[in-house]
């Protein structure tokens, strides 16, 4: 209708027709090619992932010691996002292929590994000392026992390592790349040709319902056994000498680190000392412009996830209260969801420039779908007996919203928020990759990356990595404030 009666540009939103004709012109020139690169990176990058998860979680399942000795270190490199490592895999891997690679990768295997990690460990002890009374061979041991009980925690983490690694690969595409459909995104912005920007965003949603929908058959289909209905890998307790043994990995690694920059096996444009990194962490916080960075985003975090955050709770209250709200609205929210989170980019900054209204707007987009989602479940797993006493006693709308729905939401709700402020701050680092127009720490690692000073670089990684394990912190201190019920 609004292309039709010209209530906006036909540059600004081409009509739908424009859209399926661009779709069968490029379908008969490169669109495939793209395709298939980016799918192809997709496979490789998750394939690899997949193997080295698997294999180091199965690892830190089976053994005390390497749980000791890796995961503290492990779980610290992975509180750094995917997508800020890609300044620094930058400087160490150029823009070719390599560099799309490694991060598709570190998007897969951090998953991975804690959902087999969690698998492995969890096997019930009877099913253990039944393996151990009919003397199973390793061979044996690992085929009837390892693989089945950790198959359903491999299958979740799959499922959210392919969301995450599709994501990161638009992004890194529309970043870095001269080919793939991020690139042909870019290519179609920088045109102004939002037709292109559509077609390929259509593919992108399409591309990721098929992997949802794969991996939820293979789990239909062939994990029918009981599983864990929690996913938190806490650490074992420890004694003694064991308290020592998470600090020896860290610590030998720093002094490998250390010894090769002092001795210059080590290219300093490549790997700059640890100490020279702590040292610009805390002058770029306490004296420099890193401080105001990071004020910077975590400013427009908040405000994007006030408004991202508030409308997903309006729309998930709605979704919920009304069927016939669900079925028209539904499947097209749906669909949106399966879309690449970066994949917008190109689309929010043609229609919005690159200010700050984009970046709020990225940001929202991104907090949007998880409280969609939680306040739309709880809205549904509200109690009959209490939905038939408000009905019974006549209450009205207003006040079945304050004292039923609003309370009885509160605990789904905190829960998406836990899992929307995550989601902010990732956004908020993502956008000023590619919204520069105002101050960062996303932009301040941009700049530092482009100028080579990888100290900058490495330093900002570390302080959006406490940034993001404090975020992470405070949402579930919210969710147990909350709900605390829940805990008990």
């Amino acid at each position: 209708m609004a292309s039709v009666n010209d209530w906006v540009s036909s540059q600004v939103l081409p009509s739908p027709a424009v859209v399926w004709n661009s779709a069968l012109d490029l379908t008969s020139e490169d669109l495939i090619t793209h395709i298939l690169i980016s799918l192809r990176r997709l496979v490789i990058g998750l394939s690899s992932g997949l193997l080295a998860g698997v294999a180091l979680g199965t690892l830190i399942g089976l053994s005390r010691r390497v749980e000791r000795l890796v995961l503290p270190i492990f779980s610290s490199l992975a509180q750094v996002p995917t997508l800020a490592w890609v300044p620094l895999f930058m400087l160490w891997f150029g823009i070719d292929e390599s560099l799309k690679l490694v991060v598709v990768i570190k998007a897969v295997i951090v998953p991975i590994t804690f959902h087999t990690a969690m698998g492995v460990r969890d096997i019930p002890f009877r099913l253990q000392e039944a393996s151990s009374v009919l003397r199973l061979s390793p061979l044996a041991r690992t085929r009837y026992l390892i693989i089945p009980a950790m198959a359903p925690s491999v299958i979740a983490g799959c499922r959210t390592a392919l969301g995450t690694a599709w994501s990161s690969l638009i992004a890194v595409e529309l970043l870095a790349s001269s080919d793939g459909l991020g690139y042909l995104m870019v290519w179609g912005r920088q045109l102004f040709m939002l037709d292109v920007v559509m077609v390929c965003i259509c593919i992108v949603a399409v591309i990721g319902i098929a992997l949802d929908r794969g991996i939820s058959w293979v789990d239909q289909a062939y994990i029918h056994w009981p599983q864990s209905s929690t996913y938190e890998l806490k650490r074992r307790p420890v004694k003694g000498f064991q308290h020592v043994e998470p600090w020896v990995l860290p610590a030998l690694l720093f002094l490998i680190w250390f010894l090769n920059v002092q001795l210059g096996t080590v290219n300093s444009n490549i790997l700059v000392s640890p100490v020279q990194v702590l040292i610009k962490l805390w002058h770029g916080v306490i004296y420099g412009d890193m401080a105001h960075a990071l004020y910077e985003s975590l400013r427009f975090t908040m405000i994007g996830l006030l408004v991202g955050g508030g409308l997903g709770i309006f729309t998930g209250v709605g979704l919920g209260l009304s069927k016939t709200v669900e079925r028209a609205c539904g499947p097209v929210l749906a669909v949106i969801r399966h879309v690449a989170i970066f994949a917008w980019v190109p689309l929010i900054t043609a229609w919005l420039g690159l200010g700050d209204e984009a970046k709020v707007a990225f940001i929202a987009l991104a907090c949007f779908s998880p409280l969609l989602v939680a306040t739309q479940a709880g809205v549904a797993n509200l109690s009959p007996q209490l939905n038939e006493a408000a009905r019974v006693m006549r209450l009205r709308f207003w006040h079945r919203m304050t004292k039923l729905i609003l309370p009885g939401v509160l605990s789904s709700v905190f829960s998406g928020l836990r899992v929307s402020l995550i989601y902010a701050w990732l956004a908020t680092i993502g956008a000023e990759y590619f919204i520069t127009t105002t101050s960062g720490i996303g932009s301040y690692m941009i700049a530092a990356q482009q100028l080579f000073r990888i100290d900058d670089v490495m330093a900002a990684m570390v302080l959006i990595g406490i940034t993001g394990a404090i975020i992470h912190k405070l949402g579930y201190q919210f969710e147990r404030l909350a709900s605390s019920w829940r805990f008990k």
